[in-house]
């Protein structure tokens, strides 16, 4: 195992063509690389991993099957603010509280010192920087988990899911993934991040476990 920057167990990554600047962390692509059988990610204990990608990419899927105790997910708390709401009342207006909840509850498990898997929608880089500086003090690193679907993938996630956002909203997450895989695939990791995975959907459906070993 390369300890800190993450190991794939049973799949050899495509190797990137630009590995050369110096602050650029390790950049491994797992897109078209389905293999038969479980797949895991492993990272150093103590690490953080943020998933990354569209809005109905998979990020919320991925993370409740893969990752240990269904990592930290802002869906989810959306989800239990909703079923605590009258039906008729909009999301926009209890948005705040969502938003509060997800950050104190992540604010809470950074001070603990756990290893994390964190949901991130990639427009908000304080979030990124915020768990980077996180996992530094702690002597640890942070490592990016890219899902590369496309809009008409994602858009089809937001429809099976029976929930969407703003077309403006939705423009602003493809930039910033877009810029991200732009990055990735001239070998650079976001500043921060030690390592960036990325994954198409299919190669994303493979993956049933990340795990955090000393």
């Amino acid at each position: 195992m390369a300890t800190g920057t993450g190991t794939v167990d049973e799949v050899r990554a495509r190797p990137l063509a630009s590995r050369t600047a110096p602050a650029a962390g390790t950049v491994r692509d797992l897109r078209g690389r389905v293999a038969r059988g479980p797949r895991r990610l492993n990272f150093t204990a103590g690490d953080i991993v943020v998933v990354s990608g569209l809005p109905g990419g998979g990020k919320s899927t991925l993370i409740k099957r893969a990752a240990p105790g269904g990592g930290i997910d802002s869906q989810d708390v959306r989800e239990r603010w909703e079923r605590r709401m009258p039906a008729a009342l909009p999301y926009g207006a209890y948005r705040p509280l969502v938003r509060v909840s997800h950050y104190w509850t992540l604010w809470r498990e950074l001070r603990s010192g756990a290893s994390l898997v964190v949901h991130d929608c990639g427009t908000q880089t304080w979030v990124r920087a915020l768990l980077a500086a996180s996992a530094r003090r702690r002597g640890r690193r942070l490592h990016l988990l890219l899902l590369d679907a496309t809009p008409q993938e994602a858009l089809a996630g937001q429809e099976s899911r029976g929930r969407g956002v703003s077309a403006y909203a939705f423009a602003r997450h493809r930039a910033a993934v877009t810029r991200l895989l732009s990055a990735a695939e001239s070998g650079h990791s976001p500043r921060g991040c030690a390592s960036t995975t990325l994954l198409d959907r299919p190669a994303a459906a493979t993956l049933t476990e990340i795990t955090f070993t000393p």
